[in-house]
């Protein structure tokens, strides 16, 4: 299996928190949307096998029209082999899901939405320089619930002056939408951004990691009561709805990213775009694809694997380990294992290393411990 991940590197305003590559003037977005599909056809010998999900990430893909979206899908479907039924998820922000775009979208090509609604409370968008607000987030979401059975929407937890109340009430008014799909991440701080500076100014206090932990606990504890699955630390779904796209990337497939600052992965070698539009497009446009490409190591891959697999409810398989990196690595992961797994950090089932109940908010710190610094 294999995916295919689209960054639509255009937005209409710059949410405080984003560190992503996006422009808010839309200038060049008939440029970008030809460079794209010439893009796809320059690389169409780089993935090998069935394409099973195309992902519209950003940015904001809605910004995109249905006719400019659809010309993409369909140079995908010309230029690979598809899969009979392949998942085709678009990102898109409550503000661009009319009605009208609703309707359209439903007699397209598309057929999930992940909707990026953050919160259900006016003073948290306003915080982030969300483009849209709380009503607009519930209307969108009743309106495509018409059309879409497969719907995720994306929360943030950790929101400075975010009382554990509030944000059990957004889980409470998220669970009763019934959407099937959850995708909930804490707020990060990231370099250069706005949010940086207006903590660094005392404008926004800062983010505190243990009210993030105690709003995942609250996660946690909401989802699984309402049915939902943690398949991974961030994602959550009712049964038959992990999103495809995210589940090939956490247990390591393939997949070709297309468009400026786009990141790829074949299994041996990772590549991204150059992030700047103007010389993405013209190196397009001149047949030469802005790349960078980067070969992972036997160390880089085993360490990947524990970071990826340690978040997602399949665990690290141990007789993998033996299998593709060989025993001293297998022997290594359980002795670096040792304090975790005493401390009921991780738990080991079945041959198989997975992050306890207690561990999950520590994942990234755990899977950490367990890289491979040097083994000789």
């Amino acid at each position: 299996m294999s995916g295919i991940d689209i960054h639509i590197p255009f937005c209409k305003q710059a949410c405080h928190y984003c560190d992503f590559h996006f422009s808010t003037s839309l200038k060049k977005k008939t440029e970008l949307v030809a460079a794209i599909c010439k893009e796809l056809v320059l690389r169409k010998d780089e993935i090998m096998g069935e394409i099973q999900t195309i992902y519209f990430g950003g940015g904001t893909p809605s910004l995109l029209t249905l006719e400019e979206l659809e010309k993409i899908i369909d140079v995908v479907t010309s230029t690979f082999p598809i899969s009979e039924n392949p998942e085709i998820t678009l990102e898109a922000n409550p503000d661009d899901l009319t009605k009208d775009v609703i309707l359209q979208l439903a007699k397209s090509p598309i057929n999930r939405l992940s909707i990026g609604v953050q919160s259900f409370f006016e003073e948290d968008l306003k915080l982030m320089n969300r483009a849209h607000d709380a009503s607009e987030a519930m209307s969108s979401i009743k309106e495509a619930s018409r059309y879409f059975d497969n719907i995720s929407i994306d929360l943030i937890y950790g929101i400075p002056g975010m009382s554990k109340e509030r944000w059990q009430e957004n889980l409470n008014t998220a669970l009763s939408l019934k959407v099937p799909h959850l995708s909930c991440y804490a707020l990060t701080v990231e370099p250069r951004t706005a949010l940086e500076t207006f903590i660094k100014k005392g404008i926004v206090p800062p983010v505190e990691d243990d009210v993030a932990e105690e709003h995942y606990k609250l996660l946690l504890t909401a989802s699984e009561a309402a049915g939902y699955e943690n398949y991974e630390f961030s994602n959550f779904s009712i049964e038959g709805y992990h999103s495809q796209n995210n589940t090939a990337y956490w247990q390591g497939k393939p997949y070709l990213g297309i468009g400026p600052s786009a990141h790829s992965y074949d299994g041996n070698t990772r590549s991204w775009n150059i992030n700047n539009n103007t010389k993405y497009i013209k190196g397009i446009e001149a047949g030469s694809l802005p790349i960078e490409r980067e070969v992972l190591s036997k160390k880089d891959k085993f360490n990947e694997y524990i970071m990826t697999g340690l978040r997602t409810k399949w665990g690290v398989s141990l007789d993998k380990i033996e299998n593709d990196f060989g025993k001293k690595f297998h022997d290594y992961l359980l002795l670096q294992a040792e304090e975790s797994l005493s401390n009921n950090l991780l738990l080991l089932e079945n041959n198989v290393l997975k992050v306890s109940k207690n561990g999950k908010f520590l994942s990234d710190g755990i899977a950490s411990n367990l890289f491979l610094v040097n083994l000789g």
